[in-house]
């Protein structure tokens, strides 16, 4: 598989985000709850989707 076939791009980079916006929301919801276990996946979600920013740049910076 190619890193320019769109299964490589859905598997490598929007799957992750999703995961990584599910935590955010999942962490928003419990944070407007006062829940203090929100903060968690909150801020665990932002670090994943940090981390598939980095791996998008890595991957764009050499493919060119």
């Amino acid at each position: 598989m190619k890193t320019s076939d769109p299964q490589f791009i859905y598997i490598a980079l929007v799957l992750p985000t999703l995961f990584g916006l599910i935590l955010v929301a999942e962490g928003l919801n419990k944070v407007l709850k006062e829940e203090k276990q929100g903060w968690v996946s909150l801020v665990l979600g932002f670090i994943f989707i940090g981390i598939v920013i980095f791996g998008y740049l890595f991957l764009v910076q050499n493919l060119l």
